[in-house]
């Protein structure tokens, strides 16, 4: 026991400090090649332009932390392969602005080499391959994409990907799945080094490289995990714990719907944008999103341990559900008549 703890500490380390001294030098090579948010007034209105590539420096130092401490097995490969991909494609949108078209083809084209691999929900006692094999890609496709809308405030993104990577840490941990557990460890590094330049005010962003290689990387690992050994519906937690994105994209969907925007194209209707167009501060919203974050690890804790019934963790949803959009409710206001954004 004492030698795990002893590499699951190292392994945190490693992949921070090689983070932390990373960002810096993606940072410098950033502002040379012309890798830059560009402020556009509507969506974008940091006050000049902030590097991309951040993403770039948070996954060399997963990936020189996991070389040092991890031994590789097929799993391990293929989700490396995988989220490799995913960060290749969002590097590329990055560089040159890809089609919504072209970048979701990228997406499930990575997703499908998961799944094929065997990377998919095998858990729940009422699900075949038939149906566990396309419901798997959709979960990896939505976690995805939520960590690439969630990114639209500073430290925003690299806060939910934290909090969600020390739960999923948490439970690797309790169920001795020590593999897993240093996997996460590796992962947790360089995105809490990467949120203390992203934080507000951010000197460099994670850009779509970075933000599709993390929701890729938190897509996958609760495959990796054993979930349903007390409670048989238990397989639904990493969805509670992964709440926040996937709150955000149903938001999103459902008031570009509203608009007549189509869902894929980008409009300030994040959650973090109402809440600062009310008063609340950047780090007011971190600090939301962090005490949501721990009510959303004692709901997933209480379903995987049995603690609570079917029903209660309904209950728990509706009053979720409700805590959320409250705060957005009582700010947002939708027009009787709306013009179709350009």
């Amino acid at each position: 026991m004492e030698l795990i703890v002893v590499k699951l500490i190292f392994a945190f380390l490693t992949s921070f400090l090689f983070t932390l001294y990373l960002v810096p030098l993606f940072s410098s090579i950033a502002f040379k090649l012309g890798v830059l948010d560009v402020p556009d007034g509507r969506i974008k209105k940091h006050e000049k332009p902030i590097p991309y590539l951040g993403g770039v420096a948070v996954y060399v130092g997963f990936i020189l932390s996991l070389a040092l401490t991890l031994s590789f097995d097929n799993r391990l490969i293929f989700l490396l392969v995988g989220a490799t991909l995913l960060l290749f494609i969002g590097l590329i949108d990055d560089l040159i602005n890809l089609k919504p078209y072209q970048k979701f083809a990228g997406q499930f084209i990575a997703a499908f080499c998961l799944v094929r691999s065997g990377l998919y929900l095998k858990e729940s006692f009422f699900l075949n391959n038939f149906w566990g094999i396309p419901l798997s890609m959709l979960w990896i496709l939505s976690i995805v994409n939520a960590f690439n809308l969630i990114d639209v405030m500073d430290g925003l993104a690299c806060s939910a990907a934290a909090s969600a990577g020390i739960t999923f840490f948490i439970f690797a941990c309790l169920s001795q799945q020590w593999q897993v557990a240093l996997l996460l460890a590796s992962f947790i590094g360089p995105v809490v080094a990467f949120l203390w330049y992203n934080k507000p005010p951010a000197s460099i962003y994670l850009g779509d490289a970075g933000s599709l290689f993390i929701g890729g990387v938190l897509a996958i690992v609760p495959f990796l995990q054993t979930w349903s050994l007390h409670n048989p519906f238990a397989f639904i937690a990493p969805a509670i714990i992964l709440a926040i994105p996937l709150l955000e994209v149903g938001t999103l969907i459902v008031v570009r719907t509203y608009k007549g925007i189509p869902f894929y194209k980008p409009s300030p209707d994040h959650f973090s944008i109402y809440l600062r167009q009310n008063g609340w501060t950047k780090f007011n919203i971190l600090l939301y999103v962090f005490s949501l974050s721990l009510g959303l690890f004692l709901s997933s804790l209480a379903i995987v341990l049995n603690k609570v019934s079917f029903l209660q963790f309904v209950l728990l949803s509706i009053i979720f559900c409700f805590i959320w959009f409250f705060f957005l409710l009582i700010n947002f206001r939708l027009p009787v008549k709306f013009v179709r954004s350009s």
